[in-house]
């Protein structure tokens, strides 16, 4: 009984840090932030599908592209702020061969340009022009990941905002590797989670 109330009063005290710290506040401007982009992003491929078959067109880039030059675009991309949506390869993975080992293949690498990210983050700090340059353009985000940590690199890894930046920011503050690398796992979720949505349209 003690050790039930012991749990209650601490999940209890979780609840009141992140009230009061805005943490609910900045998840849900986050997913305020993150649907218009994904409806924008749906709408695209519906219109897109409308004007041009766009099965074919994914079919005509699998077959005119080696899948080595799309993953290494993809993994850059991934470990560099996130530059392209990954929603684009998802929708390619399903003309793959093999949809479900591409898809497994995108998150895999979309984890490790986390990771890449992780140490760049680290690399930065030694690094005192850049360093204090990104401290001012991240503040923000440096800011939330030492309040939230790994609520924030959850955030980052289920939500269609740029991983690379969370993961930048995790390195910066020096967070535990071992648990950037627990939590970043729900990368996976995510591409999972959006390729049933996306294999449905496409």
């Amino acid at each position: 009984m003690s050790l039930t109330s012991s749990k209650k009063s601490r999940l209890q005290l979780l609840h009141q840090y992140y009230t009061y710290t805005g943490f609910y506040k900045f998840l849900g401007a986050s997913l305020k932030k993150a649907l218009p982009p994904i409806i924008v992003f749906i709408v695209g491929i519906l219109i897109l599908n409308y004007f041009v078959n766009l099965n074919d067109l994914l079919v005509r880039i699998t077959e005119t592209y080696d899948s080595w030059v799309i993953f290494l675009t993809f993994f850059i991309s991934e470990s560099f702020l996130g530059l392209i949506p990954p929603e684009i390869f998802i929708a390619w993975s399903d003309k793959a061969s093999n949809p479900l080992i591409t898809l497994s293949t995108l998150a895999l690498l979309s984890y490790l340009g986390g990771v890449v990210s992780f140490f760049m983050g680290k690399s930065i700090t030694k690094i005192p022009s850049v360093h204090n340059y990104l401290e001012v353009k991240m503040a923000k985000h440096i800011k939330n990941t030492k309040k939230w940590g790994g609520f924030l690199i959850i955030v980052g890894a289920l939500l269609p905002i740029p991983f690379s930046i969370t993961s930048i920011a995790a390195g910066m503050i020096n967070f535990p590797f071992l648990s950037y690398l627990a939590f970043g796992l729900l990368r996976f979720l995510r591409f999972y989670l959006y390729a049933i949505a996306i294999f449905s349209l496409v």
